[in-house]
Order: C-alpha cells, then structure tokens, then sequence
C-alpha cells in the first residue's frame, strides 16, 4: 500500500493548520484557494480548540465527494462482456445479453460491494446509483440493493433509481410492479426518454404515476448527438403542464448540444423553469459518442453546462458507468471525473465554485445530508498533496487522505482478482 504523505494522529481532537480550503475568484475568473486551519473534534468540525496542530504544508482540502449518476449493477463486467466496437448500441446488446446470463443476486452484490469499496477508498460519502429494472430483473436487483445499502451504513449514503424504456408504461402490470419496487425500497423513478411517437402521453403517465407515489424523478436524457432528439424539452414541458411537485434530474442531455442556438436555449429556459436539475457525463459519453472505426471523432459528447448554470440550473457531473460495456474504464473516483470534466468542459477560466458540482451541488439536488465543512458538520474531506489546482490536477492523487468521521482511512483499493470466477461465464 502506498503511504500516505502524511499520516495523521489517531487522536478525537486536531488541527490541521496551513489547509487550502474554499474558493475565490482572482487572476481572472480562475479559482484559488484561501489559507485556512480546520478544526476537528470527535468527528465533527468544530470551533478552535486545544489538540495536535499538524502543518499540512498548503495542502487543499475538498469535502467528501458526491456522486449522483453510477451504474453499480453493472460495474465490472467488462472482463465477461466486453464491448467489440465500443458503441453505443453495441453497449445496450451487450448488457443484455450478460444480465439474462449473470445476473444473480450473489453476482450483482459482490460487484456492487466492490464498485462501492473503490467509491469508498477515493473519498467519496454518498453515491446515487441506477439499477436495470426490465422486468423481471427488478425483483432480483432491488433486494440486493437493499441489503447493500445496510451494510455500507454509515460509510456510504445510497440511493437508487429505477431505469427502464419509457414505453414500459403502456405495459401496465409490469411498469406498477417496477413503480412497487421504487416504493417499497425507497427509490427513486427514473427510466430512458427517446424520441417515439405518443411520448407525450407516456410521460403524462409516468409523471402522474410518481406524483401518486410521492417518488422523485432522474431520467437518463437524450444520449446521443442526434439533434432531433429533443425529450429534454417535453419532459420539461411535461412537468409544467402536471405541476410535479417532486424533484427531477435529467441525466446526459447530449443532444442539447447539437441542436441551433434559439432552439437549445428555449430548451434551457423551460428545463430552468420546471426547476429540472441536470447531471452531466463527460468520461461515459466521451468514449461512446462520435465513434466511427479509423476516424477522428469531433463531438465531446456533453451537454450545455455553462449555459444552464447562468439560468440558475443546478448542474453536476458524475461517474456513470464502470468497466462495463457503456465505459471501459473509470474507478468511482471523482477527483477524475473532476479533472478531465474541468478539461472537456472548460470548467476554468470559467465562473467559480465548480469544485460544489462534486460535492454540495449534487448533495442537494438528491437530499443527501449536507456536508459544508460548517462548524457542527461532519468531519468527512480528503486532503491532497497539492496547494492549487494546477498541482492537483496534472497527478493521480495516489497518496490523498481520505478522512471519515475525523479519522483517516484505510484506503487500500480491492484487487481485480478478486472478481476473476464471477467473469468465468
């Protein structure tokens, strides 16, 4: 295990003194960070105290990190179910096919666990996750889930979301058998909107459906750049016209992209007005979209992120898929999502406070317990060896300190072997 650059006392109560922690805007609109000490006792933030003052020489600190958008079902299957030319459709066959084949109950837990072992070890404190629900993996998947989420309690903060294809609404037994799931286990109703005729119809229908239930709605969003698919603008136009009280994320949204300026941002405007909260994938979408065999590609594959936020939209990025056949790589580390969605996305030299896209932005929009590293919050941060972004970002951060509670973790990552019989099949 590689040793941390510092190691901090095993001790309720310190001071870790010369922290960069915070932002500001100066040089320009490029963030920096201020020199601060934090205080920690028994776990929690707290005000200035007598303890072990340690120096961590201008190290930043960030808090725990939030990831909204994963797949922890389908992680690491790509060893079995590898993606043969690395697109989309070949994507959706793919995990179909592996999830008629493989996916058991003991299958999906020990590859949940170990997707949430990695989240974990990188420094993050609580993860929103969509599960394949098609009928009938549901029953399978959701208990699993469930029980998951008690073991990691108290480490990690878990929510899950229902994803399916939106015409499961005109098959009405099975999509309230779905809808029975998401209830009983406290979830969340999501599923894939494409354009389709009647999609109007099929939205009123999951819209009243999860009003009637009091669930809260994410929904994976036009994931192409295609410009004429545009469901972002019904699902908003459908919120609206239904008055839906709960909350809404819309995930991917790449198409938005695509489409002439007065027509992406009468989009925005309405997106802004049905109070739609949007999530962006730059790692995911970056690997499958614009992929033709020996060409270049010329698309990045996101969404229309500054925009959206200069109308008050709540904009976030997340991990989406890994190892599996939708993203061959990634590790639920979201100081990587961080830096290369601040390089695809120009997140600098930009307007400032786009570090809380990682952390207290998607806290709130999925009603995890805020953590603002207030006096009184729980001690939950990592601690990098780097004192600006242009030193955190060029490196892994391999020797970052993830603290939980005060108290610095072990952050020994599991070993892929450990998953080599379940890739047997």
């Amino acid at each position: 295990m590689m040793k941390d650059f510092l190691d901090l006392p095993a001790v309720d109560a310190y001071c870790l003194h010369n922290v960069a922690q915070g932002s500001t805007t100066t040089d320009g609109n490029v963030p920096s960070f201020n020199t601060e000490s934090v205080y920690v006792n028994n776990g929690q933030i707290a005000c200035p105290h007598d303890g072990p003052s340690i120096d961590v020489r201008g190290a930043m600190l960030l808090p725990a990190f939030v990831d909204m958008h994963t797949h922890i079902d389908k992680g690491h299957i790509w060893p079995r179910a590898f993606n043969a030319d690395g697109t989309f459709f070949s994507a959706l066959e793919t995990v179909q096919r592996d999830r008629e084949t493989n996916w058991c109950a003991e299958d999906i837990a020990r590859r949940m666990n170990f997707a949430l072992r990695c989240a974990y070890a990188h420094g993050t404190r609580a993860l929103r996750t969509h599960l394949d629900s098609s009928p009938p993996q549901h029953r399978i998947t959701w208990p699993v889930f469930n029980e998951v989420r008690r073991q990691w309690k108290n480490r990690i903060e878990l929510q899950a979301v229902t994803i399916f294809a939106i015409d499961l609404v005109d098959d009405e037994e099975g999509f309230l058998d779905v809808v029975d799931a998401a209830t009983c286990y406290q979830g969340i109703l999501g599923c894939v909107t494409y354009p389709m005729p009647d999609l109007e119809a099929r939205l009123e229908v999951f819209f009243r459906t999860a009003s009637e239930r009091n669930l809260d709605v994410d929904l994976h969003v036009d994931e192409t750049l295609d410009p004429s698919s545009a469901t972002l603008r019904q699902i908003a136009e459908t919120a609206i016209k239904t008055k839906f009280e709960g909350k809404i994320v819309a995930g991917h949204c790449c198409s938005l992209a695509s489409q002439n300026e007065e027509e992406a941002i009468h989009t925005i405007d309405l997106v802004a007005e049905a109070g739609i909260a949007i999530v962006s994938l730059p790692m995911c979408n970056l690997y499958l979209q614009d992929r033709k065999r020996l060409r270049t590609p010329r698309w990045r594959g996101v969404t229309l992120v500054h925009e959206m936020r200069q109308k008050g939209i709540q904009v976030s990025f997340a991990s989406d898929n890994t190892r599996d056949p939708f993203y061959a790589y990634g590790d639920l580390d979201m100081l990587e999502v961080m830096r290369e969605a601040t390089r695809i996305c120009h997140l600098d030299h930009s307007e400032p406070h786009w570090h809380k896209a990682f952390s207290s932005v998607p806290a709130n929009i999925c009603g995890f317990s805020e953590h603002k590293l207030a006096v009184g919050d729980p001690a939950d941060f990592v601690i990098f060896n780097a004192r600006n972004w242009s030193e955190l970002f060029p490196r892994p951060q391999a020797d970052r300190i993830v603290v939980r509670g005060g108290q610095q973790i072990n952050r020994q990552l599991p070993d892929y072997r450990e998953l080599d019989d379940l890739m047997e099949n």
